[in-house]
């Protein structure tokens, strides 16, 4: 019996250490060479503080900022841990809204919303992903319509030409990956950034 028991603990040991230990860090290895940015989660340091990532967004309030699309995401209520209250762009509980297109509360969601948009003066023009929610609630991105339809807030937030802040909009539109893959897209972090480096 310790004959066959003796060559399952040896597997066992084996591949714990082939599969725990050594892939993962082979794996990390190459990554942290390759693609040390990516590998470290694409964050982005201002003045040696971290501020952010390009892959998760971030909930912009001020005027003189660009806005990301809403976010569906929840956190515990501080009141009753027995509660949840939306809490934006929270990456340690990622989701979606699980609404579907019939779905009344969405529709009311939404038509709030773009009323809200429209009352803020912020935009003259809807576009979907202004009043809409990813999948994942943590969208770094928003579609070109919808950061050019806040241009002219932005630049009278900031006494900026409106031409001035459309300019920086298009030159911080990123194409489709590959060429075919995806749509264009604006990182709002990212065009936050270049706004606040203007003079």
């Amino acid at each position: 019996m310790l004959s066959q028991i003796r060559p399952a603990i040896v597997m066992i040991v084996l591949f714990t250490g082939l599969t725990g230990v050594v892939y993962p860090l082979a794996i990390t290895g190459v990554a942290q060479l390759a693609l040390p940015t990516q590998a470290n989660g694409s964050l982005i340091e201002r003045d040696g503080t971290v501020i952010g990532s390009t892959l998760i967004g971030q909930n912009f309030a001020s005027d003189r900022y660009f806005h990301g699309r809403p976010s569906a995401t929840t956190g515990p209520d501080p009141a009753d841990s027995s509660k949840t209250i939306d809490a934006p762009y929270n990456a340690s509980n990622s989701m979606g809204s699980n609404l579907g297109p019939t779905s009344k509360k969405l529709v009311d969601r939404v038509n709030g919303a773009i009323e809200a948009e429209f009352a803020a003066g912020r935009i003259d023009v809807v576009a979907a992903d202004a009043v809409t929610t990813s999948g994942s609630g943590l969208d770094p991105h928003i579609s070109p319509q919808f950061a050019l339809a806040q241009a002219g807030a932005v630049a009278r937030a900031r006494n900026l030409s409106e031409s001035q802040v459309r300019a920086l909009v298009e030159a911080n539109i990123e194409g489709r990956v590959l060429g075919a893959i995806g749509e264009p897209r604006v990182n709002v972090l990212l065009l936050n950034m270049a706004i606040d480096r203007l003079k």
